[in-house]
């Protein structure tokens, strides 16, 4: 699972773009699958039969928070929109790649020319730097329309910490090839879906579900912690180290309780540290899928990620074991 995780995260996928995870995600899993395909949209589709007919669906998407080039200034700077949602506080003077290749710097005007120094600036104002010296000289690297995403190493650092970009949802996307490559004997057919563009409003998943539809389904992801200095209480939210969430509701949806008890009773009876979030906020690819169909239940597993969205993010590799073995006792023979 962390060699999955370390090669996913260190590759570029943002919204509508996500290819390169693809591509990998495809050769990991194709020698276990009883079948594989890519839908319209970009969703990996692995299939794989179980002990019963019953149709369930295991997603995690492929797609992270990124930018796209709108334009290209006289001077060889990239204006850029935002894919996804990020704190703008967080990306000034960050390294970015373009096209998984290109290196480039997110800049600002001089701090002693700015007016206003409180406040984040707007996403208008910045531009992303690659050396060019003019339009021309960056047209030849770079058009409107090519995606940037954080240029982050993957590494391993304190105590079983784990630091890199994309690490929501790439979590889940190596939860899952792990749990394909080891060819787990599954108690229903299942499809593992790898879905696209979560990150701007769950597109992928709306499409895959009306096309499945399975009995019930599940979403594996990487969710907000917040237990850093000066969060107290509820606004920890949860916390890295305490185990794997088990979703019980966010903004999109409110997770099926039989199968949220489900989960609780048998993380608690094989010994599975886990945690409820303290604040009902964000949201998951569940927020379609459950409404798709004639409706779907939905369960939800999540490892807490400190500093989500931004260009480093930080999981605990316990809390990413403890996922991925609830997962194998639920969905295994």
């Amino acid at each position: 699972m962390l060699k999955h995780l370390k090669a996913l995260c260190a590759l570029d996928g943002v919204s509508g773009n996500e290819d390169a995870v693809r591509d990998y995600l495809y050769e990991v899993c194709a020698p276990h699958a009883d079948s594989i395909r890519t839908d319209a949209l970009g969703n990996l589709i692995v299939f794989k039969k179980g002990k019963d007919s019953s149709p369930f669906m295991l997603a995690a998407h492929m797609d992270e928070v990124g930018f796209i080039i709108t334009s290209v200034t006289s001077d060889g700077f990239l204006k850029f929109a935002s894919v996804g949602g990020f704190d703008r506080r967080v990306i000034l003077g960050k390294r970015v790649r373009i096209n998984g290749s290109i290196p480039g710097y997110i800049g600002l005007g001089a701090i002693h020319l700015a007016h206003d120094r409180e406040n984040a600036p707007a996403l208008d104002s910045l531009c992303i730097d690659i050396g060019a010296k003019s339009r021309d000289e960056a047209l030849k690297y770079v058009k409107p329309g090519d995606y940037a995403a954080f240029d982050t190493e993957p590494e391993e650092f304190g105590e079983n910490l784990f630091k890199a970009k994309a690490i929501d949802d790439r979590v889940g996307c190596a939860v899952m090839a792990g749990i394909i490559e080891d060819e787990l004997p599954l108690k229903r057919d299942t499809y593992f879906v790898f879905t696209v563009c979560e990150e701007v409003g769950g597109r992928g998943a709306a499409a895959v579900s009306n096309a499945i539809r399975p009995d019930s389904a599940a979403v594996l992801e990487g969710t907000t912690a917040a237990d850093i200095d000066g969060a107290v209480g509820p606004k920890r939210v949860c916390e890295l180290t305490k185990g794997v969430v088990i979703n019980l509701m966010d903004n999109g949806t409110i997770y099926d309780r039989k199968m949220f008890s489900e989960l609780s009773d048998l993380a608690d009876s094989n010994g599975v540290s886990h945690q409820i979030k303290q604040i009902v906020a964000g949201g998951t690819d569940a927020g379609k899928i459950h409404v798709a169909a004639s409706g779907i239940p939905c369960a939800g597993l999540a490892a807490p990620v400190r500093y989500i969205h931004a260009p480093a993010s930080v999981v605990s590799l316990d809390d990413v074991e403890g996922m991925d073995r609830l997962t194998r006792l639920w969905i295994g023979q």
